[in-house]
């Protein structure tokens, strides 16, 4: 089978606009870029703040800012952005970037949605037993409802497709009760909806995970630290091996360069599974001691990760020769392509020198 040029997919947060929600519970205005723009060095050589560079601290409400995005993706070799959407029982979050974009026709750039279906807890923050707005399941009338909220983004010329089929991601797949019957539910409008279908995939933490066992078509394992533990201490940075303890009130801190390896490696053959790369982590904006950091990230070392996903699927066909990257724009949880001050354009760099882009 001849290669193709992977189908690059960044996931992409909408947390850069205020909302009632957020100045309820965190102060008026408050977005992404609060506690970004707070942020400070917690130990030696810690790389804090990160501040945006070429595209600032941006409003998502503003189409301009939406287009730079896009076009900087395009030129950098990414297809499209996934973005994230929040749905609780009826009640939307964060909506208003994604139905812009739908609504207006732009920018031009494609997209698909993953739907992040968690409860919002003040667990960065010190508070894990804070429920902020929880994550229900009321039932069919309310994932018929969400399907229908969905089906202008669903029908747009401009999400990605797989089979012909629109790609929706679910970030929790087995917390939906009886998940197989509700993705026939799904699919089924879909078709009803002339769409074919949809194209499901289901992120989930375990490699070894059969999405067709429960309705899904593909999975995506990221590999990112979203808990402690998620490395192990021998990866721990040296400095604080030297301590010969566990130091209280700082993060929990790894090289990079130990532990991108593990982002990215082969899956049985049973298993449909996109490959996810993490160019940088580190939340400590939004949780201070209570984050995790993977030290010394750069884009040389991110280049070591997306070689190893390309030669990964180099064999796959093309429509389904897609990797994911998390993400486009968490920047409190220093989980982002966008220059910053330090690199600039360094991992967009690194991606078009992969996909072998000339510089226009």
């Amino acid at each position: 089978m001849m290669s193709s040029t992977p189908r690059l997919i960044a996931f992409y947060l909408p947390q850069f606009h205020p909302i009632p929600e957020n100045d309820s519970w965190w102060g008026k205005g408050f977005t992404e870029w609060t506690n970004v723009a707070k942020a400070k060095p917690l130990y030696p050589g810690h790389y804090q703040p990160r501040l945006p560079a070429d595209l600032g601290f941006y409003d998502l409400r503003v189409p301009e800012t939406r287009q730079q995005q896009a076009d900087m993706a395009r030129e950098y070799g990414l297809e499209a952005f996934c973005y994230y959407h929040y749905w609780f029982g009826g009640k939307q979050l964060l909506e208003k970037p994604l139905d812009e974009v739908v609504r207006l026709g732009e920018p031009d750039f494609g997209f698909c949605v993953c739907w992040a279906n968690q409860t919002w807890t003040g667990i960065w923050h010190g508070s894990p037993n804070r429920i902020l707005i929880e994550q229900t399941y009321p039932g069919d009338d309310d994932h018929r409802a969400h399907f229908d909220s969905l089906l202008p983004a669903f029908s747009d010329k401009r999400h990605i497709r797989v089979d012909g089929k629109p790609v929706f991601i679910i970030y929790r797949p087995m917390e939906i009760p009886d998940v197989h019957t509700t993705l026939d539910l799904w699919r089924d409008m879909a078709i009803k909806a002339g769409l074919g279908g949809l194209y499901l995939i289901g992120v989930h933490e375990d490699p070894t995970w059969v999405p067709q066992d429960f309705g899904f078509d593909a999975s995506i394992t990221p590999r990112f630290p979203a808990r402690r533990g998620w490395v192990s201490r021998r990866n721990t940075i040296k400095w604080l091996k030297q301590k010969h303890e566990v130091l209280r009130g700082f993060p929990s801190i790894h090289e990079y360069g130990q532990v991108l390896d593990l982002f990215v490696s082969e899956k049985p053959d049973n298993i449909k599974n996109y490959p996810c790369v993490v160019p940088n982590w580190d939340n400590t904006p939004r949780s201070g001691s209570n984050g995790l950091v993977l030290h010394n990230s750069t884009p040389e070392l991110f280049r070591r990760q997306l070689k190893k996903a390309i030669s990964i699927t180099k064999d796959v066909s093309p429509e389904k020769n897609i990797i994911f990257i998390k993400s486009w724009n968490e920047w409190a949880e220093g989980n982002y392509l966008e220059p910053d001050r330090r690199f600039g354009m360094g991992y967009l760099e690194v991606i078009r020198e992969e996909l072998g882009i000339k510089a226009t």
